[in-house]
């Protein structure tokens, strides 16, 4: 899984380019801001936490396929390239490796739900529509979980595919 592996290319851009389109994302902000209840969950943190925020819309052939969310613990991340408003070269797995947190493990639920307003304009989603909301937590050795992602896919035309080695 190169998303979670520490893999230092462009996982996404190569994932595009398997499916014969190209993949760009888009940072839209990076913010400290107070943990919900949901991601304080993931990330074994109590409610009022502070967390950094990472907000990127995912493209593919430059049409908007797909909106992510991903939380970090502020004393991991503040002070750190996590924390700055500009895209992070090798990705952020890697640099939590580099930081000392491999994720080892990962834990994710995949739902789906009708699209907020929000998400339909930013998705360009009719309305009604549909999105699957993979919601990923990566958990180093020590059981620390490191980063949070809550995903909001495009349904049309989406498939998750999952090998497991027991």
């Amino acid at each position: 899984m190169p998303y979670v592996s520490g893999h230092r290319g462009d996982a996404w851009g190569a994932e595009a380019a398997e499916h014969g389109g190209t993949g760009t994302q888009k940072l839209l902000s990076v913010d400290e801001m107070v943990v919900s209840a949901t991601v304080a969950d993931m990330l074994g943190l109590n409610e009022g936490e502070a967390v950094v925020v990472r907000r990127r819309l995912m493209l593919f052939n430059d049409h908007p396929v797909e909106l992510v969310d991903s939380y970090y613990p502020a004393n991991i991340a503040l002070g750190t390239r996590l924390a700055e408003p500009r895209k992070i070269r090798g990705g952020a797995v890697s640099l939590l490796a580099d930081l000392g947190h491999p994720p080892r493990r990962v834990r994710e639920d995949v739902s789906a739900r009708l699209a907020t307003p929000d998400e339909r304009a930013v998705l360009e989603l009719d309305d009604p529509s549909c999105v699957l909301l993979l919601a990923r937590a990566l958990v180093t050795e020590n059981d620390l979980a490191v980063e949070a992602s809550v995903m909001t896919m495009v349904a049309d035309g989406r498939r998750l595919r999952y090998e497991l080695t027991p």
